[in-house]
């Protein structure tokens, strides 16, 4: 009677065991449900937080693709704007230049009354029109009055002059003057504007597309964080019941609500750097009628495309030829030094004598009752008789402010020359640099992309572990942890895999891999 008793005691506490151990399983294949439910299509969706926190991006929201948004900048961002004004300033440099070749009409009138007495009335005007190599002109000339200078004394009906002043073949002038040097200087400025044009646009996308991809992470890390504190979060008051029933231990609760809280710091931190992101953001973004304008929180970026991966070598060659021939930089320079020999050419011709010859024909107007004058009345032989000529000399006998005008230009093209092969290799050299952390950053991902798929394999044993009761909450925390921090890694190696690419297209003095193709 005794054994049975002691045997029904044993039989008692096994299947008081039994129950125990089966509701167990049944609770831990609840949390594995709940884990899988959340987990099974990871990182792709987002999910409302309990608390009064402005809703994530979800699948459904709308997205802004980088082309998208480099297109609205390119056309509303005021730095875009004020480098087409570049050109419109070459333009007004040219027609400035262009301005000492137009015509100019002058006039001098002097009237001298003193006691009654008419000293001089003197009359003087004439019209200058300067052609690509010396003038002519032509005017009216009238002095009268009892103490007029004889040099100024003309009939009363006044004298009519047409001639030209035009410097010699072997004088300075004659070749290129002043005028002609400023003006094609000017027209060469137009490509240097246009070059400083490309040079902004450039900066100017470089800075944007770098901006847009921090905040593809920012985004991208705040939603996984975001449904990764969702899952703590249902772990944690699934353990806490757990602990209310006796199946665990206080400390479990403890673990699980650590956890949490980690998850919720990092998941605050992200969100601030995801509104500052969003901010940045907004700095390139314009509307029509200079309004400023703020990306919403509703708009996702793009997804990291694997096609836009740049292929190598072919692209490495192609960037380098196009750089070498049409970088902004490398073409400036090459533009200052075009502007550099036009001025030496102008200093060299100052070491020429100015010698300049003047010749004007004079004739006697008659005039008809109107007061106009009658061309009938010129008299062609008093027009071969009646003339002013004359020439001007000048030259500087130690011909020091022109040797040392000229030194300093030699001086500023070797200068010029020489920064230009600094610029050109620097320039190569950093598209090499650059190519080189791309095929690294492109290894990388890939590598990563591995890497990750085994954490996943890891976490989901551990899972399937702590189901069967052969793992632990503090394990399976561990190896999603550890999981989460590679999906940050990668998503990190695709911003700097974007923001490499974009700054591979500005040191070819690019901003559109279009450009290629052309």
């Amino acid at each position: 009677m005794r054994r049975n008793s002691q045997t029904h005691k044993v039989f008692g506490w096994q299947s008081r065991f039994a129950v125990k151990a089966r509701i167990l399983s049944i609770t831990r294949m609840l949390i594995f449900c709940l884990y899988v439910l959340f987990q099974g299509l990871p990182f792709t969706a987002s999910a409302q937080l309990a608390s009064d926190k402005k809703p994530t991006t979800t699948v459904e929201s709308k997205t802004m693709s980088s082309q998208d948004f480099l297109q609205r900048i390119l056309k509303y961002h005021p730095v875009a704007r004020q480098a087409a004004l570049l050109s419109e300033q070459a333009r007004n440099e040219i027609r400035y230049a262009r301005g000492s070749f137009d015509p100019k009409l002058e006039a001098n009138y002097e009237n001298k009354e003193l006691k009654g007495s008419t000293y001089y009335h003197r009359w003087d005007s004439q019209l200058k029109i300067p052609f690509w190599v010396g003038e002519i002109k032509g005017g009216f000339q009238r002095g009268v009055g009892n103490y007029i200078n004889n040099e100024n004394y003309t009939s009363t009906s006044g004298l009519i002059f047409a001639g030209v002043s035009i410097p010699l073949p072997i004088s300075q002038d004659f070749l290129i003057d002043q005028r002609r040097s400023t003006l094609r200087q000017a027209q060469v400025f137009r490509n240097i504007a246009e070059a400083d044009r490309v040079k902004e646009i450039n900066k100017l996308v470089f800075n944007a597309t770098k901006e847009y991809w921090e905040w593809y992470l920012a985004h991208n890390e705040y939603t996984m964080l975001r449904e990764n504190y969702e899952l703590a979060n249902i772990r944690y008051k699934a353990v806490k019941g757990r602990v209310v029933e006796g199946d665990l231990a206080g400390i479990d609760s403890v673990e699980a609500q650590t956890i949490l809280q980690d998850r919720l710091i990092r998941l605050a931190q992200v969100e601030v750097d995801l509104l500052n992101a969003r901010i940045r953001l907004s700095n390139y973004l314009w509307g029509e009628n200079d309004t400023p304008l703020e990306m919403p929180s509703d708009i996702a970026p793009e997804q990291f495309d694997v096609t836009h991966r740049v292929e190598m070598e072919a692209t490495l060659i192609r960037l380098r030829d196009m750089a070498q021939a049409n970088h902004p930089e490398l073409q400036k320079l090459t533009f200052k030094n075009e502007q550099l020999t036009i001025e030496r050419r102008f200093l060299r011709d100052r070491f020429k004598p100015n010698l300049r010859v003047n010749y004007n024909l004079l004739s006697s107007p008659t005039y008809n009752t109107d007061g106009r004058i009658l061309p009938s009345t010129v008299d062609m032989a008093y027009l071969q008789n009646n003339y002013k000529w004359g020439f001007e000399f000048s030259y500087p006998l130690f011909l020091r402010k022109e040797r040392g005008k000229l030194a300093l230009n030699e001086v500023k093209i070797e200068q010029n020359n020489l920064e230009r092969q600094q610029t050109s290799r620097e320039i190569a050299n950093n598209i090499q640099t650059t190519y080189n952390d791309l095929r690294n950053l492109d290894s990388l991902i890939r590598l990563q992309q591995v890497n990750i798929a085994n954490y996943r394999r890891l976490r989901d044993a551990e899972v399937q572990k702590f189901e069967n009761g052969e793992s632990s909450l503090f394990l399976i925390n561990s190896r999603e942890t550890k999981y989460i921090d590679e999906q940050i890694k990668l998503f990190s190696l695709k911003t700097k895999y974007a923001k490499e690419r974009a700054e591979l297209l500005w040191s070819a003095g690019l901003s559109d891999w279009n450009q290629l193709a052309e």
